[in-house]
């Protein structure tokens, strides 16, 4: 159930829903380990911590990005995505939501936090007079995709991406 001021609960369990800090930065980049498909390219040997930095940086400085947190009990981040507010002039100059690395702590999962956190996001959307919310799911995330059909989202599209040599 949503409730005000930014929090969410779960099964009994309060989150607070909030921007993420710098002091944050390392409980997300281990969420982000501890998915099996990307798990390469957040390792220590994909990058470095300062392109972390950099990047938590330029998100933080530039207000159409928001990197959310969901925080637990003893300040512990159980929950993450980012948020990008996308301006158009497709779709009779529609403003955009872009939902980007959704991740859920593993002792987390199947309580409904997923469920929630993005409810939240709608919520937010709506809020800022976005009318249309995107997202990509890599091909192989059957049960992501599931998931996000069960919240409303269409597989409406085909997504296409070119790796770049700059980074990983």
């Amino acid at each position: 159930m949503l409730l005000n001021d930014g929090k969410l609960s779960v099964q009994g369990r309060n989150c607070l829903v909030r921007e993420a800090r710098i002091e944050d930065l390392e409980q997300v980049i281990a969420l982000m380990e501890q998915d099996e498909i990307r798990r390469a390219e957040h390792s220590g040997a994909a990058g470095g911590p300062e392109h972390y930095l950099e990047a938590f940086g330029e998100i933080d400085a530039d207000p159409a990005h928001a990197l959310i947190v969901l925080e637990g009990e003893g300040g512990k981040i159980v929950g993450t995505m980012q948020l990008t507010t996308l301006p158009s002039l497709a779709r009779r100059a529609a403003k955009r939501m872009q939902i980007e690395a959704v991740r859920v702590a593993s002792e987390s999962r199947r309580s409904g936090l997923g469920t929630q956190m993005i409810r939240w996001a709608i919520c937010d959307a709506e809020h800022k007079g976005i009318s249309l919310i995107q997202l990509t799911s890599d091909a192989q995330r059957q049960d992501a995709h599931r998931f996000y059909q069960r919240l409303g989202f269409i597989p409406s599209h085909v997504g296409f991406k070119m790796r770049l040599a700059t980074r990983p």
